[in-house]
């Protein structure tokens, strides 16, 4: 769940240090507007961060964004502490580097939802056969009985309409659960951006 979250705030919040800092805003003063609100675990990190930092219990910035590194979850989480550490360490230029972040960070979002569009590109064509194609059939095959009188019920032998009515029963069960399934399938490939 951490990860999926972190995934999913990180590059707002690349660009929210991004204009920031751009706008003069030092790097300590932009985490703590970060860690006010509003980008989930990452607020919630970067919000404890500065309480430790303001009650003294901390050995500096550079400490707290290394131990800050190693409980990150994802890979872009990870990144863009590090180059924060690097910017307090080294005093590099981190607004072009978190440009750069954000650009393939994008990148890598835009292939992701190109990759999933295109892995669910048959599901509503799938369920919508499934969904209709199968209940006719089985309202067919549930007629069967009836229509097989006289003589052609000589022709044919044909199972107990019970029997009958309980395979259309277990069919339209089938069909429900492949729907459920195809739809959870979808779901779960969800890149949760």
């Amino acid at each position: 769940m951490r990860k999926l979250d972190e995934q999913r705030e990180v590059l707002y919040v690349i660009r929210t240090l991004d204009v920031l800092m751009s706008s003069g805003v030092g790097l300590e003063a932009a985490i703590h507007t970060i860690g006010s609100g509003g980008y989930g675990i990452i607020s919630e990190d970067f919000s404890s961060m500065m309480a430790r930092l303001r009650k003294g219990n901390s050995r500096g910035l550079g400490p707290e964004l290394k131990s800050l590194m190693n409980k990150a979850d994802s890979e872009g989480y990870r990144r863009l502490i590090n180059t924060m550490y690097t910017n307090v360490t080294q005093n590099t230029d981190i607004i072009d580097t978190l440009r750069k972040q954000g650009s393939r960070m994008e990148n890598e979002r835009t292939e992701s939802v190109k990759k999933y569009i295109e892995e669910l590109g048959a599901v509503p064509e799938t369920l919508l056969s499934i969904g209709m194609i199968g209940p006719i059939i089985l309202a067919i095959a549930g007629l069967v009985p009836q229509l097989m009188t006289g003589d052609l019920g000589a022709f044919m032998q044909l199972p107990p309409a019970s029997t009958i009515n309980a395979v259309v029963k277990g069919g339209l069960v089938v069909t429900l659960l492949a729907m459920f399934m195809i739809g959870l399938k979808a779901h779960t490939k969800d890149p949760g951006l």
